[in-house]
């Protein structure tokens, strides 16, 4: 399947869009988790067609949103670097996060996280962070870098190319008995 690279951007950043509008509790510098399947944007299985080219076009898009939003992108690897995220070294240091060793390649963290390593101004790679929302496209999994609660998200964009969209934001915890109040 040839899928058009304005067409994956654009869908991309609406997807990215709709997430952060979901988002009732991120702050400036929260991180915004992308998960990415290029394979499966291209309609492929995932992991058996990755695309470099989409994968730079989907990093762009969702790097543009995150900046307008304030928000801090990390671009989550494949289960070859044990789904190792791509961050800004800035952000890791303001986060107290631990760099991991590990280079992305494209069999080998997948071509979003190659692209991320990329586009950054100085990327490095943490095994663990707890982000305030994020986007999965292609059913990469990325739930275990969102923080509990995790509220499910169905984007009016249902698909980036010919892969399914699922996004994840943060919700405080619902604390109390029977007497508690609660925010909305």
């Amino acid at each position: 399947m040839s899928v058009d690279q304005a067409t994956i951007f654009r869908q991309a950043t609406e997807a990215a869009k709709e997430v952060i509008e979901a988002a009732q509790h991120t702050l400036p510098g929260d991180f915004f988790v992308l998960g990415c399947s290029t394979s499966e944007i291209q309609g492929g299985v995932i992991g058996k067609a990755s695309s470099e080219e989409t994968g730079r076009t989907v990093t762009k898009a969702i790097m543009a949103v995150c900046r307008e939003h304030g928000l801090e992108l990390a671009v989550q690897g494949c289960e070859h670097i044990n789904r190792a995220l791509t961050v800004e070294r800035s952000a890791m240091l303001v986060h107290n996060l631990e760099e991991v060793n590990v280079l992305p390649q494209l069999h080998a963290g997948g071509a979003a996280s190659v692209a991320a390593w990329e586009l950054f101004q100085d990327p490095v790679c943490v095994e663990h962070i707890t982000a305030s929302l994020g986007l999965d496209i292609g059913d990469t999994e990325i739930g275990m870098h969102i923080r509990h609660v995790q509220k499910p998200v169905r984007p009016t964009t249902k698909q980036v190319g010919a892969a399914r969209v699922t996004a994840l934001v943060y919700r405080p915890k619902l604390v109390g008995g029977s007497r508690a109040e609660h925010q909305v």
